[in-house]
């Protein structure tokens, strides 16, 4: 059934509505109708889009929370670098920084400083598109964020339309802002109460349970988190109103409909005392408030200025941040303790008599790693500072060696592992030190998890759910012991029916003939994902084969470098994987290649660079661009000019775009294979 025109014109005034209400209530916390009222109208929206699908819009209030968990986030480039800050914790350094902006602005400029709160949350930045909110990612590095747009769609805060008074005139066509996600104090605690109560997993900070709460693959976790946001810079604007300054631009944005901070405040430079004032008392005020705070953002306001002052390195220099040195305090170091991550990386912790740090008993704290202990000379013993880095991570900042008695011990690194007791290697140029066996039950879980996934054996019905359950039922002692799973033990498993039980079989029967690439992708040697594992495949057709080979041998293969080849040779040496080794061919896994892959006479693509998007009917990204490399290519994330070919499968992203603006020649998956001169590897 077609909606009439009233029908149409209902469901325009009930959404425009509703943005306002929201705004009210959210941003401005001034409501001007009841709940009851506001979920009458939402109701009725919600009525009308269910009985006219086709009236659904994505800025609709409706579609806050919905769709299904993603797999993984995608990566977006962000139209401008989200640049660092420097930092300043005294006034005599944030006099210097604007005596360094004198000296680079022209005489007699009028020059004026906004001092913003620095919010102790994620950096989020949101894309519009003609007023409709189009795209939302995290900062990443800079340059690259991930794309987290269905989870920030379900913070009330944030505005799926844009202006959202309607005197404000026609939107900018084009509108990219950053600002940052937070969670007030209170919810944090009120969240982490009701998790205890329930016996599930706390947060250490309001800053990491909000970064947690919007990296949620499925955004209906999102939508039950209490997220906030402030918005506080114009990245990108084309259209709307002309704004010269960073003041001006803060207005513009909370006319639009973005919350901004209410403690921003501008200082004119002959008044640059009172902003020294105020950077020191808020040092004292930021703790009554509802929100974490680790010090203040002072901006040159004119935007002009600011790009002739331009940036160093990736701070720019017509911003720094006012920060507050972390609190203090004096304890004992009573040992240090090694404990295992999952990928194997062992961290010293210091364990600490208790103390005070912040208003929070100290017990133990970060040591980062070995290199930090002996730069340090801290020692088993010693009188030591604490201090709560960025005011959350406990770390020890330095001994007091004044204080010592003579009893002190200096400490090294463990040679073997305190979980398993295999030999602990440290890579040439790594700080860390690594157990290098892959069955040390402190990284069984994820081990299993890795060798079971795509990239690697390709197991489905293993993932990291079920390698946890089988680890912990006792089932996994290695990842060898996949392959030994019995059918009536699995069965007699809450949640294993005949069918699940057969569909597992089947999947793990139809890994031991996989490629001998990606075994060695699978056993996790340092350093050895699948373009490399191809690369030894293509000089080594068998385990047996790479087991013999010496260092100097290995780091003669064009690709393969020092550290690599320390590492296969390291993992060879550990009489552990060797016992893994002989379980997995005892199964029935294949072990070597048919034929010995030789490297190609002719590298058929050398000097051509490619960029993949979207997924290919049979090969995964990393297939591709093993064979890629392979044959002489390379393969960037980043399209250019100079880009030779995209390589283009299903649910492409902006780069197919982006490749056709610069006239970029498209292959697909049958193309890539044609020019390569390759067929599809055996599954």
């Amino acid at each position: 059934m077609t909606a009439s025109a009233e029908v149409i014109e209902r469901v325009r005034a009930l959404r425009k509505a509703l943005h306002y209400h929201s705004y009210r209530y959210y941003v401005l916390d001034d409501p001007e109708i009841s709940d009851a009222t506001y979920d009458a109208l939402f109701n009725q929206l919600k009525a009308l889009e269910a009985e006219y699908p086709e009236l659904i819009t994505s800025d609709s209030p409706t579609q806050r929370v919905g769709g299904v968990a993603k797999t993984t986030f995608r990566r977006v480039r962000h139209p401008r670098p989200m640049l660092s800050l420097g930092n300043v914790f005294s006034v005599g350094e944030l006099r210097a920084w604007r005596e360094r902006l004198w000296k680079m602005l022209p005489p007699g400029s009028q020059v004026s400083y906004v001092a913003e709160p620095k919010i102790d949350g994620l950096t989020v930045v949101l894309h519009y598109e003609n007023g409709h909110f189009a795209l939302g990612a995290t900062r990443g590095d800079g340059e690259v964020g991930e794309e987290i747009s269905a989870n920030l769609r379900t913070m009330h805060q944030l505005p799926l339309r844009i202006p959202v008074d309607a005197a404000m005139g026609a939107p900018p066509a084009r509108l990219v802002v950053r600002g940052e996600a937070y969670v007030s104090v209170a919810d944090f605690e009120a969240f982490n109460a009701a998790q205890i109560a329930k016996g599930e997993r706390t947060y250490a900070n309001p800053r990491n349970f909000a970064a947690g709460s919007l990296r949620q693959l499925d955004p209906r976790i999102s939508a039950q988190r209490p997220l906030r946001l402030w918005v506080y810079q114009v990245v990108l604007q084309e259209g709307g109103k002309l704004v010269t300054s960073q003041w001006e631009a803060l207005a513009y944005l909370q006319q639009l409909g973005f919350p901004t901070n209410p403690a921003n405040k501008l200082f004119p430079d002959e008044k640059f005392d009172q902003l020294e004032h105020y950077c020191v008392a808020w040092g004292a005020e930021r703790k009554r408030l509802p929100y974490e705070v680790d010090g203040l953002v002072i901006k040159v306001n004119d935007l002009v200025q600011q790009e002739r002052l331009g940036a160093v390195a990736k701070d720019p220099r017509w911003a720094i941040a006012y920060k507050y040195p972390a609190e203090e305090a004096v304890t004992k170091l009573l040992d240090i303790e090694v404990s295992v991550g999952r990928t194997g990386v062992l961290t010293p912790k210091a364990i600490l008599e208790p103390v005070q740090v912040g208003g929070v008993i100290v017990r133990n704290a970060t040591l980062h790693n070995a290199d930090y202990i002996a730069e340090k000379d801290i020692r088993v013993g010693d009188t030591v500072v604490v201090r709560r880095a960025g005011e959350v991570i406990p770390q020890v900042v330095r001994p007091l060696p004044e204080l010592r008695t003579g009893s002190e011990k200096v400490w090294q690194m463990p040679e073997h592992c305190p979980v398993c007791g295999s030999p602990v290697l440290r890579p040439p140029g790594e700080v860390a030190y690594y157990c290098v066996n892959i069955s040390c039950p402190a990284q069984l879980i994820r081990s299993v998890e890795h060798f079971a996934s795509r990239g690697a054996m390709d197991i489905r019905g293993v993932g990291g759910r079920q390698a946890k359950l089988f680890v912990e039922k006792g089932l996994l002692h290695d990842v060898a012991d996949i392959f030994y799973l019995q059918r009536d033990v699995l069965l007699a498993m809450e949640g294993y029916q005949e069918k699940r039980v057969d569909n597992l079989l089947s999947a793990i029967e139809a890994a031991k003939n996989r490629p001998l690439y990606r075994l060695f992708t699978a056993l996790q040697m340092k350093f050895v994902g699948p373009t490399t594992a191809q690369l030894l495949v293509a000089h080594y057709p068998s385990v047996d084969a790479l087991r013999q080979a010496k260092q100097e041998e290995l780091e003669a293969i064009p690709g393969i470098g020092p550290k690599v080849a320390s590492s296969i040779v390291s993992w060879f040496q550990e009489k552990h994987n060797l016992h893994l080794l002989h379980k997995l061919a005892r199964a029935g896994v294949r072990m070597s290649e048919p034929h010995k892959a030789s490297p190609p006479a002719e590298q058929v693509v050398a000097g051509m660079t490619f960029v993949l998007t979207g997924t290919l009917p049979h090969l995964t990204r990393n297939d591709a661009k093993a064979l890629i490399v392979k044959n002489g290519g390379k393969v960037t994330n980043r399209v250019s000019a100079k880009t030779t070919y995209i390589v283009v499968g299903a649910s492409p992203g902006s780069k197919a775009s982006q490749a056709a603006q610069f006239g970029v020649p498209a292959l697909d998956e049958t193309g890539l294979l044609a020019l390569l001169g390759e067929s599809l590897p055996p599954t």
